[in-house]
C-alpha cells in the first residue's frame, strides 16, 4: 500500500488553456486498460525537457531529443504521445524506427510535421513495441481530447504504480490566474538523473520560451533529481515542462522577477508533490523517509552521503523491520565518497531522537526512543557533518524502505 498517498481528486486538477489530452486503450501490452496518452498544445505553446543520464537510452528518448534540437526553445512541438507496457529500449534501429513511425502516425492525423511530436515509452525493455496497436489506438485517442482530462492521462501512464499520480497549483500574476498542472508515474527503477519514471507539466504562464530549459533544470533539481526506490536509472526517465502562454499577463522575461519566482515556485511545488508520490508509492513501501544531510562543503558531497544512506539495502531493510540499527547510516556516510571526512565531529538524528554525537553514541540515546521513530510511517534522518563554518551546505532526498513485496513485484513484472 502506498504510504499515506491518495489518489487525486479530478476535480481539483486544474485544465491549462492551450492544452488538450486525449486517452485511448491500445492493448500495448494487456487488454481492456488505459495505456495510449496524447497531449495536443496549441500553436504557440513551448516545451522543454530532461531526460535519462542512462547512456542506454530508450529509442524514444533518442527521438525527443532529436526533436527538440530542431526547434529552438521546443518552439514548435505540438503533441506528445505516450504509451505503457513497453519500454521500447534495448530495442536498437527498429525500436528507433517504430518511434518514428508513432510519431509519423500522430503527425498524419493531426495535420503535423513529424518533428512537431514527441514520443515517450515506459514497461518492459527489450520488447519490440507493437507500432501497429498504438496506430490502431490514435484516432480513440484524439477523439477523446479535452482540456480536463488529467486524472485519465495519470492513469494512462502507469506501470507497477498503485495510485494515480497528480498535482495542480493556480497562482495571480499582473491580476491574471495562472495554472500549473502535472502527473507522474513511477514506482521502481527509482534513482533520477533522471529516474522508470515519466512526468509532465504544463502551464499557461506568458513565459520567454528561451527560460523555460532553465526553469525546468531548477525544478528537477530540486524533486525528481532529488527521489530514489532502489537506485536504478531507468532507460525512459522523462520529465517535461510545457508552456501554452496562453495567460493574459505581461510576458515573464526573466526568472528573478516577481512573476518569474511565483511561477518558479508554483512549478517546483508541483513537480516536488508528484515527485514525493513516487517514492510514497515505491513497490513495496511501507514507509516514507527524509534523509537531511547539513553542515557540508558544499552541496555536492551533502548530496553524496544523503544518496548513500539512502540507497544502502542495509538501511532500508532495517527501516522496513522497525529495526533500529542504525550504525548502518553512520557506514554509508562513511563510504559516500567524502574526502577527509572527521568521523568525530557528526552528528545523526531520527527525527527528534539525537542518536549519535561527535562520531560516537550519545550518552543519553536509548534504544526504545529509535524504535519508537523507526516505526513510523514517515520518518526524517538528519545527518551534521560540521566540515563548514556557520550553517554549511545542505541536501535531501526522498526514499523509501525496502521490504518483501519489493521483490516479489519485480520478480513477477513481466508476468
Amino acid at each position: 500500500m502506498p504510504v499515506n498517498l491518495q489518489a487525486p481528486d479530478p476535480q481539483q486538477l486544474h485544465a491549462v488553456p492551450g492544452l488538450r489530452i486525449g486517452v485511448a486503450m491500445a492493448g500495448v501490452r494487456k487488454p481492456n486498460r488505459r495505456d495510449l496518452v496524447v497531449f495536443a498544445l496549441d500553436e504557440g505553446a513551448a516545451v522543454a525537457g530532461v531526460f535519462t543520464r542512462n547512456r542506454f537510452c530508450a529509442a524514444p528518448v533518442q527521438l525527443c531529443r532529436e526533436h527538440l534540437r530542431q526547434r529552438p526553445s521546443g518552439q514548435g512541438i505540438r503533441a506528445l504521445v505516450v504509451n505503457t507496457g513497453n519500454a521500447n529500449a534495448g530495442t536498437g534501429a527498429d525500436g528507433l524506427a517504430r518511434a518514428r513511425r508513432t510519431c509519423a502516425a500522430v503527425a498524419g492525423l493531426m495535420g503535423l510535421q513529424q518533428g512537431q511530436v514527441l514520443p515517450f515509452s515506459t514497461g518492459v525493455i527489450m520488447e519490440t513495441l507493437p507500432v501497429e496497436r498504438i496506430e490502431a489506438g490514435l484516432p480513440a485517442a484524439l477523439a477523446d481530447l479535452a482540456p480536463a482530462h488529467w486524472f485519465e492521462a495519470a492513469q494512462g501512464i502507469m506501470t507497477t504504480d498503485t495510485l494515480p499520480k497528480a498535482a495542480s497549483r493556480q497562482i495571480v500574476i499582473d491580476g491574471h490566474t495562472v495554472t500549473v498542472t502535472g502527473i507522474s508515474k513511477g514506482a521502481g527503477m527509482i534513482r533520477p538523473d533522471m529516474a522508470t519514471m515519466l512526468g509532465y507539466i504544463a502551464t499557461d504562464a506568458a513565459i520567454d520560451p528561451a527560460l523555460l530549459q532553465p526553469l525546468l533544470d531548477d525544478a528537477a533539481a530540486q524533486s525528481f533529481n532529488r527521489i530514489t526506490i532502489d537506485g536504478d536509472t531507468s532507460t525512459n526517465d522523462s520529465f517535461m515542462l510545457m508552456a501554452t502562454r496562453r495567460a493574459a499577463h505581461a510576458p515573464i522575461t526573466s526568472l528573478a522577477s516577481a512573476a518569474g519566482r511565483a511561477l518558479r515556485d508554483a512549478v517546483v511545488a508541483v513537480a516536488q508533490q508528484l515527485a514525493q508520490a513516487i517514492v510514497r508509492d515505491g513497490e513495496g513501501a511501507t514507509k516514507f523517509i527524509t534523509i537531511q544531510v547539513q553542515g557540508g562543503r558544499d552541496e555536492a558531497e551533502c548530496r553524496l552521503a544523503a544518496y548513500a544512506v539512502a540507497h544502502s539495502p542495509l538501511v532500508k531493510t532495517a527501516f522496513f523491520a522497525s529495526d533500529p540499527n542504525l550504525g548502518r547510516i553512520l557506514a554509508a556516510v562513511g563510504y559516500a565518497g567524502i574526502a577527509d571526512l572527521d568521523q568525530g565531529l557528526i552528528d545523526l538524528f531520527l527525527d527528534d531522537v539525537h542518536v549519535v554525537h561527535q562520531g560516537g553514541r550519545h550518552p543519553g540515546y536509548r534504544e526504545e526512543d529509535g524504535q519508537r521513530v523507526m516505526k513510523q510511517s514517515e520518518i526524517t534522518v538528519r545527518v551534521h557533518l560540521h566540515r563548514a563554518d556557520g550553517d554549511g551546505a545542505e541536501a535531501t532526498v526522498w526514499t523509501c524502505d525496502l521490504s518483501h513485496d519489493y521483490v516479489s513485484i519485480n520478480a513477477d513484472y513481466r508476468s
